[in-house]
This record gives C-alpha cells, sequence and structure tokens, in this order.
C-alpha cells in the first residue's frame, strides 16, 4: 500500500462512505441480511469503489478484522465466560440483590452508573463493560420489567466518559503529547468534567431512551432458573469482578510512574507487573479464579465446568464475528485515504484553535469511525498551532479535551464499538442507532460545552 496514492478527494470519497453506510442499514434493517455478511460485503464493494489496487483489496480486509478481533475478542471471550460464571453459581443474583438492598430500587441505576465510572478510571471501555455486564444484567432483572436500557445505557455511558475524557486512557494521553499538554491538568480537567458529562449524557438519557424504547435484558451469558442452594457471598463476587480492574490499575500506574520517573521502566519487576496488568492476561487470570472459586460454589467440576466454558463461548461467538467486521469496514475507509483527504481539506478553515480541534476530530469521527485516527490526525495537524500558540497549561489541556471531545461523536456502524455494544445488549440496528449512537452525540457535545466554558472562563 505504500506505493499506492489515492487519487480521489474529499468528496468523492465522502460520497462513497455515505452510500456504504446507507447500504448497510438498507441490507440490515430493510433486507434482514445478517450484519456479518453485509460488513464483509459493503467493506468489499467499498474498497472497489475506492480504487484500493486489487493485489492488496484483501489484504486490508483481513487486516483490519484481525487487527479488531485482536483487541476485543480475547476480551469478549474471557468477559463472556466470567459473566457466565458469575450468572451461574446464583452471584450476581446476591449482588443486584445486595445493591437493591442497599441503594433501593430508584437510585440502583444511579448507584450502577457512579461505580462505572470509578471502574472505568483504570480500565479500558470494552474490558470495564464486559465485566459489568452480568451485574448489570442481573440488577436489571432484578428490579424487573423491560429496563435494560436504564442500566445497560447508563453504565455504558460511564465507562465512555472516562475512556474519552480522563488519562491513562490512550486518546488524551496521545492527544496531550502531540499538543504538550500537562498531563496532570488534563487529569484534572477530565476528572472535573467526567461527572457532569455522564449525569446528562449517560444516567438522564438512559432514563429518557428507556422509557421510550423499553427492552428485555438478554441472556447473553444464560440464566439458571433453579435457586441455587450455595450461592457465593457478594464479597467474593465483587472481589472478582474488582480483581481485573486491579491488576490492570497496575499496569496503567506503573506506566504512569514510569513516564513521569518515579520508578525505571525498564527493571524486570515492573515488566512482570505490567505483563499481568494487560487487559487480556488480567482476565484470563481472573477467569481461572473464578473457575476455581464459583465453580467449587455449584459443586460443579470437570466436564461440566468444561461444558460451560464451551457453551458461553458459543453464545457470543456472533458478537466477536461481527465486531470484527464492523472494524474491517472502518479499516477500509481508513485504508481509501478520506480520513486523510478530510484532514487536508479541513485544515484551512481558519477557525479558533479549540472549535477547530473539536470539528476536525468530530468530522474524521463520523466519516471513518476510529476515535483513535481522528483524536491522532487531529491532533497532528493543530500540533504546530498549539504549540506555538502561547496558550496557557489550562488551555491547552481543554483543547486536547475539546479533540477528545469531538473524535466520539456518534459512534455508528463504521465504529467497531457500535457493534459491541448493540450485540452485548441484543439491540437491533435501528435500536443501536437511537440510543447509544444518539448518547455517543450528546456525550460529544456536552463534553465539548463544558470544555469551551473552562477554557474561556480560566
Amino acid at each position: 500500500m505504500e506505493d499506492w496514492t489515492q487519487t480521489l478527494g474529499a468528496g468523492p470519497l465522502l460520497g462513497i462512505a455515505a452510500v456504504a453506510v446507507a447500504l448497510i442499514l438498507f441490507l440490515v434493517i430493510r433486507v434482514k441480511l445478517h450484519a456479518f455478511l453485509v460488513l464483509v460485503i459493503v467493506s468489499l464493494l467499498t474498497a472497489v469503489a475506492t480504487g484500493i489496487p486489487a493485489e492488496f483489496l484483501v489484504k486490508t480486509l483481513v487486516e483490519g478484522f484481525g487487527g479488531t478481533l485482536g483487541n476485543v475478542a480475547l476480551l469478549i471471550g474471557f468477559g463472556a465466560v466470567l459473566g457466565r460464571l458469575i450468572e451461574s453459581s446464583g452471584g450476581a443474583k446476591v449482588v443486584a440483590e445486595k445493591m437493591v438492598s442497599i441503594f433501593g430500587e430508584k437510585r440502583a441505576a444511579f448507584a450502577l452508573g457512579v461505580t462505572s465510572l470509578l471502574l472505568g478510571f483504570p480500565i479500558f471501555f470494552d474490558a470495564g463493560l464486559i465485566v459489568m455486564l452480568p451485574i448489570i444484567f442481573a440488577v436489571a432483572r432484578r428490579i424487573g420489567g423491560k429496563n435494560l436500557l436504564l442500566y445497560g445505557i447508563t453504565a455504558a455511558g460511564a465507562f465512555s466518559v472516562m475512556h474519552v475524557f480522563v488519562p491513562p486512557h490512550p486518546g488524551p494521553v496521545a492527544a496531550s503529547e502531540f499538543f504538550g499538554a500537562n498531563l496532570g491538568v488534563v487529569l484534572l480537567v477530565g476528572l472535573v468534567i467526567a461527572f457532569p458529562v455522564w449525569y446528562i449524557t449517560g444516567y438522564l438519557w438512559a432514563r429518557f431512551a428507556n422509557a421510550r424504547n423499553p427492552l428485555e435484558v438478554p441472556n447473553l451469558f444464560g440464566q439458571d432458573d433453579d435457586e441455587i442452594a450455595n450461592p457465593p457471598s457478594a464479597g467474593l463476587v465483587v472481589a472478582i469482578v474488582a480483581l481485573p480492574l486491579v491488576l490492570i490499575l497496575m499496569n496503567t500506574g506503573l506506566n504512569a510512574l514510569g513516564s513521569a520517573g518515579i520508578v525505571d521502566k525498564t527493571q524486570g519487576w515492573v515488566h512482570a507487573l505490567r505483563l499481568i496488568g494487560e487487559s487480556p492476561v488480567a482476565l484470563l487470570i481472573t477467569v481461572l479464579v473464578a473457575l476455581v472459586a464459583l465453580g467449587t460454589a455449584r459443586g460443579e467440576k470437570g466436564s461440566a465446568l468444561e461444558k460451560l466454558v464451551d457453551g458461553t463461548l458459543a453464545q457470543v461467538a456472533s458478537v466477536i464475528l461481527i465486531t470484527g467486521a464492523g472494524g474491517m469496514f472502518g479499516s477500509v475507509l481508513r485504508a481509501s485515504g478520506v480520513g486523510d483527504a478530510l484532514a487536508d481539506t479541513l485544515s484551512g478553515w481558519g477557525l479558533p484553535v479549540i472549535f477547530a480541534a473539536y470539528i476536525i476530530a468530530l468530522v474524521l469521527r463520523v466519516a471513518q469511525g476510529s476515535a483513535t485516527v481522528a483524536l491522532v490526525t487531529t491532533a497532528g495537524l493543530l500540533s504546530p498551532a498549539v504549540m506555538s500558540g502561547g496558550f496557557s497549561v489550562v488551555d491547552t489541556a481543554a483543547i486536547t479535551l475539546a479533540a477528545a471531545a469531538g473524535s466520539v461523536f456518534a459512534g455508528h456502524v463504521n465504529d467497531s464499538g457500535f457493534w459491541l455494544v448493540g450485540r452485548l445488549m441484543n439491540m437491533d440496528v435501528k435500536t443501536t442507532l437511537k440510543t447509544w449512537t444518539v448518547q455517543q452525540a450528546i456525550q460529544s457535545v456536552v463534553g465539548f460545552v463544558l470544555v469551551l466554558v473552562i477554557y474561556v472562563v480560566l
């Protein structure tokens, strides 16, 4: 691909991308063709239409698919097994009962969201969501009724807010490096806006969406209707759920301490601790612990646990494949050069830097799907202006988070996260667009408004 140059301009590439998105929606919503097949077909057609050379075409599709699965397949697989163990042992029901008894039915969703905010500090969005889903579903079932979105979007929104705005998550860290922002100030500003952004776009939006789209809680992890004779304690379940979060925090914490020069990142013990704190390894360790602790709680051993794991992986195979195909489609759009063409066009608009950071990231996000690519591209474009602009440390942090806010806007069918959330919550494409895509758009706008206030006032 290094020897190939895209000859189409931003206009034709955007037109092709728009037609591709419309075709996906038509085939999935109206024709009822399976999303996995649709995404592969449209990815192939889009690659041909944008002129990607034939010798690189299949390679681009496969690398886009594999690159996405490399990030999420292990997390979904391990997370689903962990969720099934928590569900089948009766642990999820025990925790749900404990949460309702402490906070009451009316405050359970709010408490679940605040918990997700706290857990979302060290753990990435997809890993945090998959670990919390069994608790989310169990609490929603305990309250009763069709209330999936109230609990699901409240918690997912919390993880998304932390992932977008708060270091040590990769987006704000990468943008901080490009803009020369003080990471501590970015962290402080991110924490200041995180709760109000979540409350408005996570909790309040979830209540609104749930009232208009009442959905049953899905049976992703299986559900045992029989009363468990010896369920684990709520404390044990919480400890198991917290284990990967502690391990991941150890990884991100040591990385931050190493960047600050407090610890030597070349030391063997640092490498060892960071290894077990990598998300897939942390979840693997947690699954092994859960197999012993929660499998024993039901008296299951050997072949029974093997069947449980096998059945769980079969249930989430569709989620994994569709998420990978969504990543394939986004990868084709990026390989086509639509992002670069748009970046060249947008860079000459002459907007104030903070508005340019938000709008450029927003347009790139909608066009090609990847929040990371949108953010890094925006930061690369504007870094000379920011570095030489004489901005204060607070202003630079605000510009950094403005770009981060733009990079999350309205995730849709070219974003693998759209398919991950939709399939994990068993929502069809139309419902996911009405709920999750809108939530991401509102989160982006509210986040930018709050950052702009800080920029103007301070």
